[in-house]
C-alpha cells in the first residue's frame, strides 16, 4: 500500500511561503509527476514527503497515517536523487545492499533482494564492477536497485535522469515506466522537462509559485488546460498565443476578431461581450501550410527541417511570434511569406486573467470533461 494525502499542506521559509495550501491525493500504485519551471517548488513538496524538510502547516498522511513528525527511515518511502550517490570503493553488489546491511537484514535475505532487484534493472553481470566502469544510466540503475531492495510503499524520484545525455534520458524514461508497470509501486517523480510527464506519468501535477495550477493525466492537461500556464508549459514547441477581440457569442461558441485573419468562431463554452480582450492558443501541430479553414501570412526567419517535418520559427504580418511544424515543408525559405491556416476546434481560447474557455471538441483524443 502507498496511498499519499495532503490536507492543506504548507511550507515556509521565514516570511516566504514557498508551498501553499495544497489538498491532493497520490492513490495507491499511481506514477505521479510533478512538473513545473525552476522555483516553484515541486522538489521542496517532495523533500516534504521524504522527511527531510518540515512541514510547516496541513498534514501529510501515508496509508492513513499522519507522518508530520515521523522520521524519514520510518515512512516506509525510498528516494533517488538527480546525483547518483554511489560509494565509488563499493561494487555494485555492495551499493545496491548497502541500506539492507545497515538495517542487519540476514545475509541470505540481502542476496535474495539483490539479485531480484539486479534481474528486473538488467544490472546481474555488473554486480561485480565498481562505479567507475559503468556508464552514466547504469549507475542511475543502481541507484534505483538501491531503493528497491528497501521495498517501500512509495518510491521518490528527485530529476533522476538530468544528469544523462538525450540518448540515455530516452532510454531511462522507457525503463522506468516497464519498472514502475513490474512493481506497480507508488511512484513520485519530480522534473522540470514536460516531455519526461507527459511519456511516464499516469497523472500530472503542475506547479507554478507553490501552487497546484492543475491535476489530471497527461491527455486531459494536454487538450484541456486549466489556464494559459498550463497550456503553455505543457507542449514542445511551446503553443501560439494570438490577440483576439470578441465580436458576441455564436451558436458554436464565442466569435471573434483574429487580427490578420478575420472572424473566427472557436466552439468552446461560455460567452463574451463583444470588446472582450481575449487570447486565441493554437499548437504548432495543428498549423498547417496553405490549409485550414482560418488562415494568415507568416513570415519564416528560423526553419528547422527535421527529415520527415520541419520546425518553422517566424512572425505573423501583425509581428506575432509563430512557431509551426509541418510536414516535409522544403518549399519554405526564410523571409519569403507562405499561408498557414487551422481549424477552429483545434484551437483554445483563454480570457484575460489565464482561465480557459472549456473546449467542445478535442480532435482525435477522448479525454474527460
Amino acid at each position: 500500500m502507498g496511498k499519499l494525502e495532503f490536507a492543506g499542506l504548507t511550507k515556509s521559509f521565514g516570511h516566504a511561503k514557498v508551498i501553499r495550501e495544497t489538498d491532493l491525493t497520490v492513490e495507491d500504485g499511481e506514477f505521479v509527476v510533478f512538473v513545473g519551471p525552476s522555483g516553484c517548488g515541486k522538489s521542496t513538496m517532495l523533500r516534504m514527503i521524504a522527511g527531510l524538510d518540515e512541514i510547516t502547516g496541513g498534514e501529510l498522511r501515508i496509508n492513513g497515517r499522519v507522518v508530520n513528525d515521523v522520521a524519514p527511515v520510518d515512512r516506509g518511502i525510498a528516494m533517488v536523487f538527480q546525483s547518483y550517490a554511489l560509494y565509488p570503493h563499493m561494487t555494485v553488489f555492495e551499493n545496491i545492499a548497502f541500506p539492507l546491511q545497515v538495517a542487519k537484514l540476514p545475509e541470505a535475505e540481502i542476496r535474495r533482494r539483490v539479485a531480484e532487484a539486479a534481474a528486473v534493472l538488467k544490472l546481474e553481470e555488473r554486480l561485480a564492477h565498481k562505479p567507475a566502469a559503468l556508464s552514466g544510466g547504469q549507475r542511475q540503475r543502481v541507484a534505483i536497485g538501491r531503493a528497491i531492495v528497501r521495498e517501500p510503499a512509495v518510491f521518490l524520484f528527485d530529476e533522476p535522469l538530468s544528469n544523462l545525455d538525450a540518448a540515455l534520458r530516452a532510454e531511462m524514461r522507457v525503463e522506468l515506466t516497464r519498472l514502475h508497470a513490474k512493481l506497480g509501486t507508488t511512484m513520485i517523480y519530480v522534473t522540470h522537462d514536460q516531455v519526461e510527464a507527459m511519456t511516464m506519468a499516469d497523472k500530472i501535477v503542475v506547479l507554478r509559485d507553490g501552487v497546484v495550477e492543475q491535476v489530471g493525466s497527461p491527455l486531459e492537461l494536454f487538450h484541456r488546460p486549466a489556464n494559459r500556464f498550463v497550456a503553455g508549459f505543457l507542449g514542445n514547441p511551446t503553443m501560439n498565443f494570438l490577440p483576439a477581440e470578441a465580436t458576441g457569442t455564436a451558436a458554436g461558441g464565442i466569435a471573434m476578431r483574429l487580427a490578420g485573419a478575420g472572424e473566427v468562431t472557436v466552439p468552446v463554452e461560455g460567452g463574451a461581450a463583444p470588446g472582450e480582450a481575449l487570447e486565441l492558443g493554437i499548437r504548432p501541430d495543428d498549423l498547417r501550410l496553405g490549409a485550414g479553414e482560418v488562415r494568415f501570412r507568416v513570415v519564416p526567419e528560423v526553419i528547422e527541417q527535421l527529415g520527415n517535418q520541419s520546425v518553422v520559427y517566424g512572425a505573423a504580418e501583425t509581428g506575432q511570434a509563430i512557431c509551426a511544424v509541418v510536414s516535409g515543408g522544403f518549399g519554405l525559405r526564410p523571409g519569403v511569406a507562405a499561408e498557414f491556416g487551422f481549424d477552429p476546434a483545434a484551437a483554445h481560447l483563454f480570457r484575460q486573467d489565464g482561465a480557459a474557455c472549456p473546449r467542445r471538441v478535442v480532435p482525435g483524443a477522448t479525454v474527460a470533461a
